[in-house]
């Protein structure tokens, strides 16, 4: 028996005409990204990163070199405001892991890229972040992560806007 399923059986007493069998999955989705999300950061500290700024590094990482989005791009790929996006650029330039230069084939627009330092960082973070994830499933198979993913794309799609 886990905390939810405490949380269940107080709902049974409390409100038995209520059907909570959507509680059980949400409330375990909810619980599991919380502590997820607390040890991918634990593992982001410790390279001296946040979680904010382990995804701009890694959004440029994975982009085809020479490894420079426009904010925009950067934007639309975390879905995050134009406010934010600038603030973790600003943060990350400062400490020299980005630079930020005009586009040469258009003046208007700004390119943000990796520096070499930046990408030195986001490499070695990348591991132990995908040794940290690795972690975290460790008490399923791996029939069993294929299933939870499959489950999870399943309801993202669902979730999502098209």
């Amino acid at each position: 028996m886990d905390a939810v399923d405490r949380i269940l059986q107080q709902w049974a007493t409390a409100r038995p005409d209520l059907d909570t069998s959507a509680m059980g999955p949400v409330g375990r989705l909810s619980r599991v990204s919380h502590h997820f999300t607390r040890q991918m950061g634990e593992t982001f500290a410790r390279n001296g990163l946040n979680a904010a700024g382990f995804d701009v590094l890694a959004t440029l990482r994975r982009s085809p070199p020479p490894h420079a989005l426009s904010p925009g791009e950067l934007m639309s790929s975390m879905m995050i405001t134009s406010g934010t996006m600038t603030n973790r650029i600003d943060q990350l330039a400062k400490a020299g892991f980005v630079t930020r230069r005009t586009d040469t084939q258009d003046a208007r627009r700004a390119v943000v890229g990796l520096t070499d330092k930046g990408r030195d960082l986001i490499d070695v973070a990348l591991a132990d972040h995908v040794e940290t994830q690795s972690s975290l499933l460790v008490a399923l198979s791996e029939k069993e992560i294929a299933q939870l993913n499959a489950a999870l794309s399943k309801l993202l799609k669902a979730a999502e806007p098209r």
